[in-house]
């Protein structure tokens, strides 16, 4: 797929900027390959630098504060050149995507209203900077993606997708924002816990799985948070059972949390394992819903019980 963003005409420089990627869709640790070419109109423009920017919609900290236009990652593909009158110039780049690169889309399915872009930032002059913006499309890590084919399986819902612009608390991470992928809890976790965000921290080893989980009362205005996290290598993916292994660190994550919350009346434990008494009613065909059903023949079948290889904090 090809896409190409192109900036509208300066009236003060007739400067034109035009993006376009090679393949719009991709994945966190790639590079993204494209060109960028600017146009002059009649008169020469000094140019200080051409700079590519990662951007998405995030909502700050405070939750009563909106929802604002945040650049994440940037790199520079050229430095500062003088582009004569009616003359342009190509730059080609093959833009690297952190490891932390917020995705987008799975199985096909847009995130709900997770959108990246790919900002073209060409300054000419301090008070002066011509864009042009094209989509990205990120798909999964293999090890994110089997994490959330397991939880469509095991159930659960996603009923959210969003970034935050902040750092974790103890976590090692890299770009100041992270994404929280908000679920509905399956029925057979939904008596110590309404719902659950799921976010991924991933890095060229490995993923951490950081579940962030709640119990809701509205009416008797009670309300429990917990957190937990699970690492996990990339290595080995293909072999792992990942549904046994999500369901695995599902009831660590939600035995620690009852009994957090001991003192509610409506604590409870999980005692045995979804991967063994709950099947999935119908598999669902990829590209619906979450993007279909994991734990079976393709996802792999061998390879650890409930915690299967991931390490709980």
């Amino acid at each position: 797929m090809r896409l190409t963003g192109v900036s509208p005409e300066s009236g003060r420089t007739g400067l034109t900027v035009r993006t376009a990627l090679a393949n719009a869709s991709t994945r966190p640790g790639l590079r993204l390959p494209g060109r960028v070419t600017v146009t002059a109109g009649s008169t020469d423009v000094p140019v200080r630098h051409v700079r590519l920017g990662l951007v998405a919609t995030a909502e700050p900290d405070d939750p009563e504060a909106p929802k604002r236009l945040v650049q994440f990652h940037q790199a520079q593909v050229a430095e500062g050149f003088v582009l004569r009158a009616r003359r342009a110039r190509t730059i080609p780049f093959e833009f690297p995507l952190p490891w932390e690169t917020p995705v987008t889309i799975f199985g096909g399915v847009p995130l709900l209203s997770m959108r990246t872009g790919l900002r073209t930032e060409v300054a000419i002059d301090p008070s002066m900077d011509q864009g042009a913006m094209v989509p990205v499309f990120v798909h999964p890590l293999p090890t994110q993606a089997h994490v959330l084919a397991a939880l469509d399986t095991l159930g659960f819902s996603m009923r959210q997708a969003g970034l935050v612009d902040s750092r974790l608390p103890g976590v090692e991470q890299i770009l100041p924002v992270h994404q929280r992928l908000g679920f509905w809890a399956a029925p057979i976790y939904a008596g110590p816990i309404t719902e659950m965000e799921v976010t991924f921290v991933a890095s060229a080893a490995g993923l951490e799985v950081i579940l962030w989980m709640d119990r809701r009362l509205s009416l008797a205005g009670i309300t429990h948070q917990s957190i937990s996290r699970f690492r996990v290598w990339h290595t080995g993916a293909e072999q792992r059972d990942w549904v046994a292994t999500v369901d695995g660190w599902l009831r660590e994550a939600i035995n620690r949390h009852a009994a957090a919350a001991a003192h509610a009346d409506w604590s409870a434990t999980i005692t045995e394992s979804a991967h063994v008494s709950r099947r999935p009613d119908q598999p669902i065909a990829p590209g619906y819903g979450l993007g279909g059903v994991a734990g079976g023949a393709g996802i792999g079948g061998g390879g650890g019980g409930g915690g299967g290889g991931g390490d709980g904090t």
